[in-house]
Parts: C-alpha cells; structure tokens; sequence
C-alpha cells in the first residue's frame, strides 16, 4: 500500500505504542497491518464504530513462567517465558 496509516486509525497505532513502550517489533507489525486497513474501514465503517481494530491488537491473555536450567559450568539461570495469545475466534487455546 502507501506506507500511510489512515487518519482513522491513527490512534489506534498511538494507543499501541502508549501501551507497549519498549515493543518496538510489535510496533512494526501493528503499522504494516493498519497501512493496509483504511480501505477495510471504507467498506466497513462498523468496525471503527465498535473498535473491532483496538480489540485485535490487545491481547486476550498473556501467561508468563520461569524457565530455571543449569550452564555447563554448573550455574542455575532462570529466564522468563511468554506465551500471549491475541485471539480464540478460531477456537479454545491450546
């Protein structure tokens, strides 16, 4: 498309980066989606009206746990692991 998010959705792209500082990756994609959307939102003007756009970019849930494992040396780290899951339309999570 243009490279340009529709004035419409403007917000939507602000309120994704006011919420997610530092995801700098999730910022990339959420503007490569909404560059394309403007037409979308010509054809169908309910979806802005019931923030269909905001919802997909929230996530439903988002989980995190610890991931604790030995070096080599024999050192324990632990690592933090994320699984976030944006939408069950399709179906249960599995």
């Amino acid at each position: 498309m243009n490279g340009v998010i529709d004035d419409r959705l403007a917000s939507v792209f602000d309120d994704v980066v006011r919420r997610n500082p530092s995801e700098v990756e999730f910022h990339q994609a959420v503007r490569e989606v909404l560059e394309t959307l403007g037409p979308v939102i010509d054809r169908h003007p309910e979806f802005a009206e019931h923030e269909i756009i905001q919802r997909l970019c929230e996530p439903e849930r988002q989980i995190m746990f610890r991931v604790p494992w030995q070096d080599d040396a024999g050192d324990v780290h632990i690592n933090r692991g994320m699984r976030v899951q944006f939408n069950s339309a399709l179906g249960p999570y599995k």
